[in-house]
């Protein structure tokens, strides 16, 4: 006996999932991960999201705040939760900052984007309000904490713009060579200060350079009290 089957129209389609910010966000994080944060943009977003473009500003207003947004979702990497016991307030400070800076320096495109864009979001503001904690513990004024921690992000943030970069780019050691061999070269009537600070003007690696910079930062901070413009 013959079973009579439902016709199928070809016309018909699954239902396409709600938009939502979240939905839009880890799109492009994943586009992102694996083209490149020039791919995100928002006419490639929506052929990822079958929609159109307009429809993802009612979500997202411009490409810096999307910028933001995915760089907050990446924060969500971040470790948080260094707490040694045998380690002071200083070392955990810096622990964490590092690993902000690690996470950015795997997309020195997001980090560049980063400088001048910052996001928001909920794992942005865990990662203030940890800096926060542990900048407190120095026993400086609330104040100088307040100031202190835009200071450090913004050393963190450009170390791996910078590093990040140089570590993709074949043509930056290009660039390093021709630098070390103009400094070394230079004439020290001309240049005697160059000449009188080598070789330490271009010693140390970069990781070692970024915690020294942490730690002049912190130094600085604790000692250094807001101008008086501020109160």
């Amino acid at each position: 006996m013959d079973v009579e089957r439902e016709p199928i129209s070809r016309r018909e389609r699954p239902a396409k999932p709600a938009l939502t910010r979240r939905g839009i966000v880890d799109t492009a994080v994943r586009v992102m991960r694996s083209e490149g944060l020039d791919k995100v943009t928002m006419r490639r977003l929506a052929q990822e999201l079958d929609t159109g473009p307009a429809s993802l500003y009612v979500y997202v207003a411009n490409a810096a705040e999307l910028h933001a947004a995915v760089l907050d979702s990446l924060l969500g990497e971040v470790d948080l939760a260094v707490e040694d016991a045998e380690a002071g307030w200083r070392d955990q400070l810096v622990a964490v900052l590092t690993s902000y800076t690690r996470v950015l320096f795997d997309h020195p495109q997001l980090a560049r984007s980063a400088l001048v864009a910052r996001p928001s979001g909920e794992n942005y503001l865990n990662l203030v309000e940890r800096v926060l904690g542990l900048l407190s513990r120095s026993g400086a004024a609330a104040d100088q904490v307040a100031w202190g921690v835009d200071n450090l992000l913004q050393h963190a943030t450009a170390g791996a713009a910078e590093h990040g970069t140089q570590h993709r780019e074949p043509s930056t050691q290009d660039d390093w060579d021709a630098l070390t061999r103009a400094v070394h070269a230079v004439d020290g009537r001309t240049h005697p200060m160059i000449k009188a600070h080598l070789p330490a003007l271009l010693s140390g690696t970069p990781e070692d350079r970024l915690s020294w910079g942490f730690d002049v930062l912190i130094n600085g901070i604790t000692r250094t009290p807001l101008p008086r413009a501020a109160d």
